[in-house]
């Protein structure tokens, strides 16, 4: 069956950074786009960036655009979000995302940014 994986979260100062990981199994990884959403306390859950499964286009969010970077190894079967310059509103939990017929998600990692 599918599974996604994170890894990664943890505390941070602003201005830190982290690289948050997403173990996938159970699929074809490589034919498949990969997202990370994040859902802060209160809010609702918000697309944060995706990488296709052919010539690796990226999106992004306007609110990570030239701080975040996602990227993936499909010889590990892994996708990464790579995040500097972190600030205390990136507080979030992180989920890796993918839809193959259905949606799937993992469990999330918790990312806090403070001082």
């Amino acid at each position: 069956q599918v599974q996604l994986v994170e890894s990664g979260g943890g505390l941070v100062q602003p201005g830190g950074s982290l690289r948050l990981s997403c173990a996938a199994s159970g699929f074809t990884f490589r034919t498949y786009a990969m997202s990370w959403y994040r859902q802060a306390p209160g809010k609702e859950r918000e697309l944060v960036a995706s990488i296709s499964s052919v010539s690796n286009v990226r999106n992004y969010a306007d609110s990570v655009k030239g701080r975040f970077t996602i990227s993936r190894d499909n010889a590990k079967n892994t996708v990464y979000l790579q995040m500097n310059s972190l600030k205390p509103e990136d507080t979030a939990v992180y989920y890796c995302y993918t839809r193959i017929l259905s949606d799937y998600w993992g469990q999330g990692t918790q990312v806090t940014v403070s001082s």
